[in-house]
């Protein structure tokens, strides 16, 4: 099991998407996270108790507040952390349980800050300068410059992360991210048939 993180904007995404060319399946934990806070019955009723009636909007979650809410208090976020990443790291293994690839990709922005890193055999990180990145982000998700430098500061940083890693990929518009996913399966592969 191989994990893909960098900070959010990076292109986790794409490098992904350049994996699973090669038939390699993804498990996208963000937007499973999403899916989750949805459908999961206890953990509706949890974030419920933590933000509030405003939690949810003809029942489905109001991203925007909760965003808002849990950016504005890091002890909000936390919370909410403890709550998802334990949901999330449960459907992952009941997700795994099914593949039949050489390996899998495990996707997220908070690897390293969840923990779940430690269930990986192996880690990638997705780095691109944070000029880029808010860039990427604003015009992806509309979100302000303000709102998206509070999300950076909110994630451990892309040196550390790229540090703790055993592949960096740089995604930078100079650096071409195709031959860098291509080497990295390589030596996967060799590694698994080794």
């Amino acid at each position: 099991m191989v994990g893909i993180t960098g900070g959010i904007g990076a292109g986790k995404s794409i490098v992904s998407k350049v994996f699973q060319t090669l038939d390699i399946p993804k498990y996208d934990a963000d937007s499973r996270a999403k899916v989750l806070m949805n459908s999961n019955p206890e953990l509706v009723k949890s974030i419920s108790l933590l933000f509030g009636q405003e939690a949810y909007k003809n029942d489905h979650l109001n991203r925007q507040y909760i965003a808002a809410k849990a950016f504005e208090n890091k002890g909000l976020l936390t919370q909410l952390n403890e709550l998802v990443h334990p949901a999330v790291a449960n459907d992952f293994n009941e997700w795994v349980d099914q593949q039949t690839a050489p390996y899998v990709l495990k996707e997220a922005a908070l690897l390293f800050e969840s923990g779940s890193f430690e269930s990986l055999d192996q880690m990638i990180t997705v780095t691109a300068p944070k000029d880029i990145r808010i860039k990427r982000v604003m015009a992806r998700d509309g979100r302000t410059e303000y709102q998206v430098k509070s999300i950076i500061i909110n994630q451990m940083s892309e040196g550390e992360k790229a540090n703790r890693s055993d592949y960096v990929i740089e995604n930078d518009d100079e650096n071409m991210v195709i031959p860098q996913v291509l080497e990295i399966h390589s030596t996967l592969m060799q590694n698994i048939s080794g």
